[in-house]
């Protein structure tokens, strides 16, 4: 289950995705993220039916990846940069859905009676 507050950055350009978790941590570093902060890293296989995502947890860098048999993932166009992305989102680009359509509720602050 992805946090519902956790930042979640996906990498608009397509990456190398013979990385794994340290070398996807050095493209982080690279771009002038920390890798462990806790972020969400999202990232796109030139073919776009592949993604990866990295994170640090609090005891160590975990490594997420998915690729779809028969379909592609919907991402945005190719720019230089990332996109930032809400939870939801980013469940529904792990189903393969198109993640631009969900769009999460806004936060509403309770306010008190009496």
């Amino acid at each position: 289950m992805i946090p519902p507050h956790a930042r979640i950055v996906l990498a608009t350009q397509p990456i190398d995705f013979r990385k794994g978790p340290d070398g996807l941590a050095a493209l982080v570093r690279d771009a002038g993220a920390d890798p462990f902060s806790g972020a969400l890293y999202v990232f796109r296989a030139k073919r776009a039916d592949r993604v990866k995502i990295i994170w640090w947890d609090g005891t160590g860098l975990c490594l997420f990846a998915k690729r779809l048999e028969e379909d592609r993932f919907h991402w945005p166009k190719l720019i230089k940069g990332s996109v930032r992305m809400s939870a939801a989102q980013l469940a529904a680009l792990v189903e393969g859905m198109d993640w631009m359509r969900v769009r999460s509720a806004p936060l509403v602050q309770p306010t008190s009676t009496g």
